[in-house]
């Protein structure tokens, strides 16, 4: 007994001890770093809905790109002076080609894993970018952009601008024949601007086309430049959200004054590790398993030869189906011949895209007249203008992307490939049109259907003879989840002006009046709740008949 208590003893001076040196440690990092204010950080709490992930899910892409261009710049060599090859690769044994080609190909066959930290870096660079487009999704039919996070909205646009700059750059650097295809593209590009056009081909290239230089400059902006940008602005966002803190969707408990979720350390520090963990290995899976990029196939550049069938990476390809659908019209002022056929879908087209979307937050404000703090997510079946908005842009999209194919789709198939450019065409004009209709017809279909269960209640699929010797189906009420979100997932986005509001008679406020109309709708009465008493509402983006 005596030697249990002096063990005792002993163990608890030894803990007394460890928590000693424990404190005066975080007492001394405390005294240099901010270690106490990070305790309120470890506490923040994160929305557990698999959307928030999205943002995420580009933040690792984003650590997997540094983690593996790092391994490939210690071994790139970006130079166009010619070198004659002899590696590993027998086919092009003896060729001539530009010292970038040449070590692209070393780090393919002769560098000790060189081509799966390559294709592990050409796959996070694509997902990278599309988690990059889908959260930004995800953000504008949630209208998680509004007050007060419409500069933050601007920080994930510009950060999906430089994406594509710096994909377009890594996939230039190898100087084979698709890329080098690409630069004769971009600089024909650049000689599509009036009056400016050749001296920016001559600042880019440094001499004539190809010229010696577009390939070290293009290195030092795909490796300095452009990520520090990324990262920079990466940071920034980060700052944004733990300062404005997270959206999130609307339920029973979750109001604009708080967030409900799990806490960062542990709870959500597992759940996105666990995340980048399977990020990192479905990355090195594709690398090991799934070719892309295969540069020897193509061959060295050439000025004198085109790739057959040279597609882009995705997201850059709706800007090649531009090109490819404007038909080839030219004008000749003052002795200068505007190229509206390159002008038009390789230069207004971007700028018009990216100056929408910077826009659109203090346009929807500016439209609906809503100055308030939003810090919960709206249903897309609730904004349903909004909605159609997004659905008609995807469509274009998608038709830009079959555009930029048409060739090879062409030839699949075996149809025409003028038949099928005039085809794209008129699709890209109708079918964001058709889309925007039935993507708001939907939304207020679901809102419909919403309220007819909260009115009338869940079918249970039992029937029951009446009294009277009829049949009649039974309904059981609506949950509470469903309830709460129907109820409060209607309520309008602003406070109404009267119908009757005083008109100042200027043409600005018609059309705004006409604008917040449309956007917004106008009011309908609530069904009846099971069980409650029925409460006006105001429906949005249109009435029944879908005005």
């Amino acid at each position: 007994m005596i030697f249990f208590r002096r063990s005792r003893l002993k163990v608890g001076a030894a803990e007394r001890g460890a928590r000693r040196v424990a404190g005066r440690s975080v007492g001394a990092l405390d005294a240099r770093l901010p270690v106490a204010e990070g305790g309120g950080l470890l506490r923040k709490a994160f929305p557990g809905h698999w959307s928030f992930l999205l943002g995420e899910l580009a933040l690792y892409s984003l650590l997997v790109l540094v983690l593996t261009g790092v391994y490939l710049t210690l071994f790139f060599k970006p130079e166009m002076r010619e070198v004659t090859y002899d590696g590993s690769y027998q086919p092009l044994s003896g060729v001539r080609m530009s010292h970038a080609f040449s070590s692209t190909l070393r780090i393919s066959f002769d560098v000790r894993g060189g081509l799966l930290i390559r294709q592990m870096h050409h796959w996070a660079a694509i997902v990278f970018v599309a988690a990059i487009g889908v959260h930004l999704l995800r953000v504008f039919f949630t209208g998680a952009f509004r007050k007060p996070r419409e500069v933050n909205w601007m920080v994930g646009v510009t950060l999906f601008l430089l994406a594509l700059a710096e994909g377009f750059a890594g996939y230039s650097l190898p100087d084979d024949l698709l890329s080098g295809t690409g630069l004769r593209i971009a600089q024909g590009i650049m000689l599509s601007v009036p009056v400016a056009g050749t001296y920016l081909s001559m600042f880019a290239f440094g001499a004539e086309f190809p010229g010696e230089d577009i390939v070290a400059r293009l290195y030092a902006l795909h490796v300095l430049l452009l990520p520090g940008l990324i990262l920079a602005l990466v940071t920034l966002h980060l700052l944004l959200v733990l300062r404005l803190k997270h959206t999130q969707w609307s339920a029973r408990g979750r109001t604009n004054s708080n967030v409900v979720g799990k806490p960062l350390f542990p709870h959500f520090a597992a759940t996105s590790g666990g995340l980048f963990c399977v990020v990192f290995g479905l990355l090195a899976a594709l690398g090991g398993l799934a070719q892309v990029n295969p540069v020897w196939v193509y061959g060295p550049y050439r000025p004198d030869q085109a790739s057959t069938g040279a597609q882009p990476d995705w997201y850059v390809g709706f800007l090649e189906g531009a090109l490819r659908l404007v038909p080839p019209w030219e004008t000749t002022l003052a002795g200068h011949t505007v190229m509206w056929n390159v002008l038009l879908p390789a230069v207004v087209l971007p700028l018009a895209l990216f100056a929408v979307l910077y826009a659109y937050p203090f346009v929807e404000a500016w439209v609906t007249g809503d100055r308030r703090e939003h810090h919960l997510c709206d249903r897309p079946r609730d904004r349903p203008v909004r909605t159609g908005l997004g659905v008609a842009a995807v469509t274009g999209y998608g038709v830009l992307l079959l555009a930029g194919g048409n060739d090879v789709v062409a030839h699949t198939f075996g149809i025409s490939l003028n038949a099928l450019t005039w085809v794209l065409r008129v699709a890209l004009v109708v079918l964001p049109v058709v889309a925007f209709r039935v993507a708001k017809g939907v939304c207020l279909a679901l809102r419909e259907a919403e309220h007819e269960r909260l009115a009338e209640g869940t079918e249970t699929g039992q029937v029951r003879q009446t009294i009277s010797g009829g049949y009649e189906e039974t309904h059981r009420p609506a949950d509470e989840e469903q309830r709460y979100a129907a109820l409060h997932g209607s309520l309008p986005a602003v406070p109404r002006e009267p119908d009757d509001a005083p008109d100042d008679g200027t043409a600005v406020r018609r059309a705004r009046g006409r604008l917040r109309h449309w956007f917004t709708g106008s009011p309908v009465p609530r069904p009846r709740p099971a069980g409650g008493e029925s409460q006006p509402c105001e429906r949005s983006g249109g009435d029944a008949s879908g005005s």
